[in-house]
């Protein structure tokens, strides 16, 4: 089996946490593991009785709503668990990690996108004057067909950033403006492109660790001459995909040098790694909404009550990430649940920024 690993730099807000090694390979087995697979379906392969998680409609997830959605759903599958006789095994921190990472791989953090917007807009950004679907219009630009970046965000971003050379003296040549894409028009033109019967590429896991040679490639390219200051990428880049950073750098083509730096797929993994990984999982929820989060869920009722055996939150030296707050609930949201029931208490239900507030309030002072 490949192994695709994910090794994500993991922190909470305000917090700089030590990188976390996440494997999306682990992930995956654990997936199966936590029979997870009978009842949800997962790029074709699984159950049906719980919902998709391949599907991208209507779904703009972060770590912090997939943390609540988890959550809010936990007590009915909790429920259709024991109907079925299915046991929950366990779930720590480093497998919730795990978890999170195959997520990625499986490009479940995407935005949806649409085919017939894409065509529409793979004709209205003239990429179709230079780029036929099976023949090149012209010789240096490949056609569709030949393209090996539709199935992997990693290999697209460095195939957009080494062609905009040629591209801006085409642009310049044909006497028109460089063609300025948004997040959601680069996703409807890869729904359409990866949907051509040309094309045949499947989506691809992507790999991505802890960028031990980033900050290296940052410099020797030459990107720490500019980005520093205001212009600091990591704050720039928090909470982007992979295709919001194949935008962005596309539409900053124009404004480079005449020679910008080519990068090969790993220097451009390994720069992304470095810039990207930890500003995903850094949380900027607010404090102040957080503790007003933590009081009216009633999370203060157990665990600011040393009698309830409730380990205290608040206060303490731990950092809290989604993927905590995701092996917290798996290891003790049963016990929890029983507890509450028994003080007549509901089960406290989150949307993704009152997730995002309550983690921020539990990592205040850190």
């Amino acid at each position: 089996m490949k192994r695709w690993a994910a090794g994500l730099l993991l922190s909470a807000a305000g917090v700089c946490a030590v990188p976390i090694a996440a494997d999306s390979t682990r992930g995956a087995a654990l997936f199966e593991r936590l029979s997870c697979i009978q009842c949800h379906l997962i790029n074709g392969k699984g159950g049906t009785t719980a919902p998709d998680l391949g599907r991208r409609i209507d779904r703009d997830s972060t770590p912090a709503s997939l943390a609540a959605t988890m959550w809010n759903h936990a007590p009915v599958m909790w429920a259709a668990m024991r109907e079925q006789n299915v046991r929950a095994g366990d779930l720590n921190e480093q497998a919730a990690n795990d978890l999170f990472a195959y997520f990625y791989s499986v490009r479940f953090f995407e935005k949806p996108g649409d085919a017939g917007r894409g065509k529409n807009l793979f004709a209205s950004k003239r990429c179709a004057d230079c780029h036929g679907l099976t023949q090149a219009k012209i010789p240096e630009a490949k056609p569709v067909s030949e393209w090996e970046s539709v199935g992997s965000p990693i290999y697209l971003i460095s195939a957009m950033w080494n062609h905009a050379s040629a591209m801006r003296l085409e642009t310049r040549f044909r006497g028109v403006k460089w063609p300025e894409v948004t997040p959601q028009d680069l996703t409807d033109m890869l729904v359409y492109l990866r949907g051509l019967p040309e094309q045949r590429v499947a989506e691809s896991p992507f790999f991505i660790d802890t960028g031990a040679n980033g900050q290296a490639l940052f410099q020797s390219k030459g990107c720490a001459a500019c980005h520093t200051g205001r212009l600091d990428l990591a704050p720039l880049l928090k909470g982007m995909t992979l295709t919001d950073i194949g935008a962005a750098m596309w539409n900053h083509a124009p404004r480079m040098g005449s020679n910008p730096p080519q990068l090969s797929t790993e220097e451009t993994r390994e720069l992304v790694s470095y810039l990207w990984a930890e500003q995903f999982f850094e949380d900027s929820g607010n404090p102040k909404a957080g503790e007003h989060v933590f009081a009216s869920k009633h999370c203060a009722t157990c665990h600011n009550d040393p009698s309830s055996g409730a380990p205290k939150l608040t206060g303490s030296s731990r950092s809290f990430t989604a993927a905590t707050m995701f092996s917290v609930l798996w290891r003790h949201g049963p016990r929890m649940l029983d507890e509450m029931k028994a003080k007549r208490i509901a089960w406290p239900r989150f949307d993704a920024s009152e997730m995002s507030n309550l983690i921020a309030f539990l990592n205040r002072g850190k």
